[in-house]
């Protein structure tokens, strides 16, 4: 049998496990010593879980979960606080036994110091997921274990415990780890939405069946607006930490002020939102406006002071760290260069405009990456010292626009801010205002855009003063905009003042340089989760090279980053990792229609061939027993299990 070769991450890893084996013989630790039985007395044990309540509750149910989907594999589900004292567990009956002789039980410390080197202390120590397998213990009466942990941290990141799957070491599958994590972060969101169970909540993603799953971003915010904290997924999205998006306005962050922003949610209540990230990414949105909230007219107080601060809010001084840069380095002209020949005709094209006054107009399907040729543009002309300033004309309501272009004075309407506000096309003077789906802009607003770009002067909303501003303009559209003057839906004279240059992007299905393309994404993705693989498979290379991309480079992005998660700690993207709804988008005659294709021969030979392996299976599983406990109610069942409706209805399909 040939073996595998050695990868990076094998190496990390290993060198992780031999760094815990030093700290274990640091500690005077023996690896003959015969496991430690002591535990808490029941009321010790009582009292740490009252202490560690909210933990405890928001766990309980997603451990059930997990246990649900390994059950009959011989394991335990175990749940701990942040010193490694098991709290509470799930297990196989035939498992009981065995974890009893190793002291695999609540009241019990799993920490480094007592156990050397094991999943749930080493995790805890080191602050990431973690498997450790079979003689990788550190003890040797462990050997006959095979643990993967991921520790749970509270909205500010500090951890609060850990979530644990052991079982025996001839029951390794290499999901497990990944099956933890995505537990773990549930938890985590869980833990969220309690602590700011009185803020205004935002759940959003750019893929709107990702909201109210794992991937989903979560941001709360006080009554006046202020950023209180967001999840890992929310953060990923934005590209910033969290110290620094405090710093900004709700502006800033979701492309429209924040009061109406708010009256969109008491006009829609429960209606998705269409927002915009400072990348330009579009985005779907749910809005819970808080316990808080109801009833209250949110723009007619202040927000009130916070005098039971929740064991998880962190001290004044460390709710904000000092502002970091205002943004992160952006693309320049030649990082879009990854080798098609029609993108590169258009960079060069665009290339020859940069230091000149001419306005672009830059044409494609949505995600074709308009804005990251805007962004590059802005780099390398002389105003790259400027701001670049984005607007998705079409994420805002007609009633929005204006105030969010054009800027307002002081009282200009209900709910604007004192001293008014400064609208995008001030904001970018002496820079780049690119406008993003410039052809859903309101007729009305593009007169008074017209009359901007031939003065050089723009009049806030509910002024009379003439502010000049000194910009470049990039716009953008998925749009046929010569049809649409052809309507009378967009002015043919604003339509010349921004086609100086006319480029069009690509789609990604006509693209040749997709491995390229890949390549630069893992990489990005890598930042998030570094134990990611650096490749794909070459069955999931053919099938990207049959997909049809309708989401093009962000339908691209998303699916990387999805199964980047799923493949950590392997050495290669494979087939099982893909998104199951990226199939929808494949040639039939391609490998990726057969997602769950038949494991190795090696793989059939192990000692687990006869087990529930598959996450496909598990899944499965999970979906019947959720549908039978809620009568087939398919709703019910996808929202308990944090599913979109359409997959609990596919499975129910691929049943019959």
């Amino acid at each position: 049998m040939t073996r595998r070769p050695v990868t990076p991450h094998d190496a990390a890893r290993a060198d992780a496990i031999a760094q815990a084996h030093a700290r274990s013989r640091a500690l005077g630790l023996r690896a003959t010593e015969a496991p430690d039985f002591d535990a808490l007395a029941a009321a010790d044990l009582r009292e740490l879980i009252d202490t560690n309540r909210t933990l405890y509750h928001q766990a309980r149910p997603v451990m059930d979960a997990l246990h649900a989907q390994i059950v009959d594999t011989q394991s335990m589900v175990l749940l701990t606080d942040r010193n490694g004292v098991i709290l509470h567990s799930c297990a196989d009956s035939d498992f009981v036994e065995k974890a009893q002789r190793v002291a695999l039980r609540p009241g019990v410390s799993w920490a480094e110091q007592h156990r050397g080197t094991n999943a749930i202390g080493t995790a805890l120590v080191e602050g990431q997921p973690t498997t450790v397998h079979a003689g990788e213990h550190f003890l040797r009466a462990n050997h006959i274990l095979t643990c993967s942990c991921a520790p749970i941290a509270d909205p500010y990141g500090r951890t609060l415990g850990a979530l644990d799957v052991s079982g025996e070491s001839r029951g390794f599958h290499k999901h497990t780890l990944a099956l933890v994590r995505m537990s773990a972060q549930m938890i985590e969101n869980h833990l969220f939405n309690t602590e700011f169970a009185d803020a205004i909540r935002l759940q959003f993603h750019a893929r709107a069946e990702f909201i109210g799953t794992l991937y989903e971003g979560l941001a709360a915010f006080s009554a006046d607006g202020t950023l209180l904290c967001a999840n890992r997924s929310a953060l990923f999205q934005f590209g910033a930490p969290l110290a620094e998006l405090q710093q900004r306005e709700f502006a800033a962050l979701f492309g429209q002020p924040f009061a109406a922003f708010m009256q969109q949610i008491m006009r829609a209540s429960g209606e998705p939102l269409a927002l915009a990230l400072p990348s330009g990414v579009r985005v779907i949105a749910r809005a819970t406006p808080g316990a808080a909230m109801s009833g209250v007219p949110t723009f007619a107080r202040s927000a009130a002071a916070d005098t039971s601060r929740s064991p998880f809010t962190p001290a004044p001084s460390q709710a904000k760290a000092p502002n970091a840069a205002d943004s992160a380095p952006q693309p320049t002209l030649a990082d879009l260069d990854t080798g098609d020949a029609r993108l590169a005709a258009a960079l060069q094209r665009v290339a020859r405009v940069r230091g000149r006054d001419i306005p672009v107009l830059v044409l494609g399907r949505t995600g074709t990456g308009k804005e990251w040729l805007a962004r590059a543009l802005h780099r390398d002309s002389p105003r790259r010292d400027g701001p670049f300033v984005a607007l998705n004309c079409a994420a805002l309501p007609d009633t929005l626009i204006e105030a969010e272009l054009f800027g307002y004075e002081d009282g200009a309407f209900t709910g604007a801010k004192r001293r008014g506000s400064a609208g995008k096309i001030a904001q970018a003077h002496g820079g780049t205002l690119f406008l993003d789906e410039i052809g859903d802009m309101p007729l009305a607003q593009q007169v008074r855009l017209m009359r901007v770009l031939q003065e050089r002067a723009v009049v806030p909303l509910g002024g009379t003063r003439a502010v000049p501003v000194d910009l470049r303009i990039v716009c953008a559209t998925h749009r046929d905009l010569r049809a649409m003057i052809a309507e009378g839906t967009f002015r043919e004279d604003l339509y010349y003042r921004i086609n100086g240059l006319v480029v069009t992007l690509p789609a990604l299905a006509e693209r040749t340089d997709l491995d390229p393309l890949v390549a630069r994404m893992l990489e990005i993705v890598r930042r998030e989760v570094p134990g990611a693989p650096a490749r794909l498979t070459p069955a999931v290379r053919a099938c990207f090279a049959r997909c049809r991309w309708p989401g093009n480079l962000r339908q691209l992005a998303s699916a990387l980053r999805t199964a980047a998660i799923m493949a950590e700690g392997e050495d290669a993207i494979d087939m099982e990792h893909l998104p199951e709804d990226l199939m929808h988008d494949c040639d039939p005659a391609s490998d990726c229609a057969q997602p769950c294709a038949d494991a190795s021969t090696e793989d059939q030979a192990s000692d687990t061939e006869r087990e529930p392996a598959r996450l496909s299976v598990w899944q499965s599983r999970l979906i019947e027993e959720t549908l039978a406990r809620h009568s087939g109610n398919v709703s019910a069942a996808a929202r308990e299990l944090g599913l979109a409706r359409n997959t609990v209805y596919r499975h129910l399909r691929q049943r019959r």
